[in-house]
């Protein structure tokens, strides 16, 4: 009897509780009756147990939320009372007269009274200009693309020189990256490692008859050469600002070493291109002048032919390219401001296979596959100034190179700025990696899937680029 009258009194509070919630009453035809009693009666005062019986006694008044309906809460209690189990948590405390946030922001909503909207005009009206621009300079970069269709004010932002500057001015975040794919080498895709996904741009005004590889990158400009080295491109994959530079001096068939820098801190002040083959034969591209023109000759002590590892891109700091050469073992720099050729003999470490050079924050990285027997890893190495010798500060977890035991593994470098993107494939796979240079994280890449497709597309080449929607061929 005692039982019976806990389960009643629970029953009461639980009607109160689903009244006062909004939640009608089940129908007085499904009730028993001695339910019908309570449903229609006042409730009994809260049950105060014995207080030998409090520790072992606890009051379980469930969570109602939206959806809820009073039979679940009915079928609760009356499952409770035929297990005869009586054990319950403390007693509810009553429901706060807290209104619904509906409710409560009826009225201040923007839009909702004349006094908001005039004041909302009367602000947006004396917004200073260059804080807007400020602001929008420092949105991500997806956003770009869907506040250029707001109005045309907006849009006219990418072609306003302040605005261009301030864009200028915000701290480089990770880079993307353009690849091309063994499946379609006409179109590109580009993976942002920020969101973690791939875009697939249609790049309409580049030659479709033509295969075309990036092979270098600057302030958000990708530099394009196409298979048979004739013709260089250089655009802007965010933008479709593209250009076409005019034929070079020097007709070489071989393949070329490409490097690519700024003027300045953006292109306005424009970028410079240099291109170098295996017998010293090179020339320089002036986007001010849009003319190719050759500074001087290789230096007499720059050793021929300059085998380089066209695998490797070359890495841009301070305005000296650095090229990775397999013969000599050692790298050959060229400083884009002074004309200055200079070369490093530094021999790699043993094992090691498709090295390619990278950078980080002014210091030179090398990455490259380490095989000994049948174990083989990606390594990271820095060149230390002082003694000219490399020194492994980084290598991929032992658990991802237990995976390319036994295979023949071969790795391509898609990009070198700080964050580097790396193709592993063989025969029985093909793995995208990035490793941030940095904090040494390393993190798998989702497979690249063209819209609409289901196969995974197997990367051929990339390169690295900071995504700017100011920046112009």
């Amino acid at each position: 009897m005692e039982e019976l009258a806990m389960l009643r009194q629970l029953i009461a509070q639980l009607q109160d509780l689903l009244q006062l919630y909004g939640s009608p009453p089940p129908p007085s035809s499904d009730l028993p009756l001695y339910l019908l009693h309570y449903h229609h009666s006042r409730p009994p005062p809260p049950l105060l147990l014995p207080p030998q019986q409090q520790d072992h006694h606890r009051w379980c008044i469930p969570h109602i939320d939206d959806g809820s309906s009073t039979d679940d809460c009915y079928s609760l209690v009356m499952a409770a009372g035929k297990s005869g189990n009586s054990k319950m948590l403390e007693p509810a405390k009553p429901p706060s007269n807290k209104k619904a946030r509906k409710e409560r922001y009826r009225g201040k909503l923007p839009g909702t009274t004349h006094e908001t909207e005039a004041m909302g005009q009367e602000i947006w009206k004396e917004f200073p200009e260059d804080l807007f621009e400020a602001v929008i300079a420092r949105l991500p970069i997806a956003a770009f693309f869907r506040f250029r269709s707001v109005c045309q004010k907006w849009n006219s932002l990418l072609n306003s020189e302040s605005f261009s500057q301030l864009c200028a001015e915000v701290p480089q975040v990770n880079p993307w990256f353009y690849t091309v794919s063994h499946e379609n080498l006409t179109s590109g895709a580009m993976y942002d490692p920020s969101t973690k996904k791939w875009h697939h741009p249609t790049m309409s005004f580049l030659p479709t008859k033509m295969t075309l590889l990036p092979v270098a990158s600057a302030g958000g400009l990708v530099c394009f050469l196409d298979l048979g080295h004739r013709n260089f491109y250089v655009c802007n994959p965010l933008t479709q600002s593209f250009r076409e530079l005019p034929a070079r001096s020097v007709k070489v068939w071989s393949r070329v070493a490409v490097g690519m820098t700024l003027n300045g801190k953006s292109t306005c002040l424009g970028y410079k291109i240099l291109w170098v083959g295996c017998d010293g034969e090179y020339e320089v591209y002036d986007s001010v002048k849009n003319s190719w023109s050759r500074p001087g000759s290789t230096p007499a002590d720059l050793k021929l032919p300059l085998s380089l590892n066209f695998r490797s891109q070359a890495v841009s700091i301070d305005g000296t390219l650095y090229f990775m050469r397999s013969d000599p073992e050692g790298i050959v720099s060229y400083d884009m401001i002074t004309g200055v050729w200079k070369q490093f003999i530094i021999p790699t470490p043993l094992h090691l296979s498709d090295h390619t050079l990278a950078e980080c924050e002014g210091r030179i990285m090398l990455v490259g596959l380490l095989t000994k027997n049948a174990a083989t890893c990606v390594c990271i190495w820095e060149l230390q100034k002082m003694t000219l010798l490399w020194k492994e500060v980084d290598r991929m977890p032992n658990i991802w190179c237990l995976e390319f035991y036994g295979k023949h593994i071969r790795m391509t470098c898609l990009g070198n700025k700080c964050l580097l993107m790396l193709s592993l494939r063989s025969r029985q796979m093909n793995r995208l990696v990035t490793y941030n240079v940095k904090n040494g994280e390393w993190l798998k890449v989702p497979g690249c899937v063209v819209p609409q497709g289901r196969k995974r597309q197997w990367i051929a080449c990339g390169t690295a680029f900071h995504p700017c929607p100011t920046a112009t061929a």
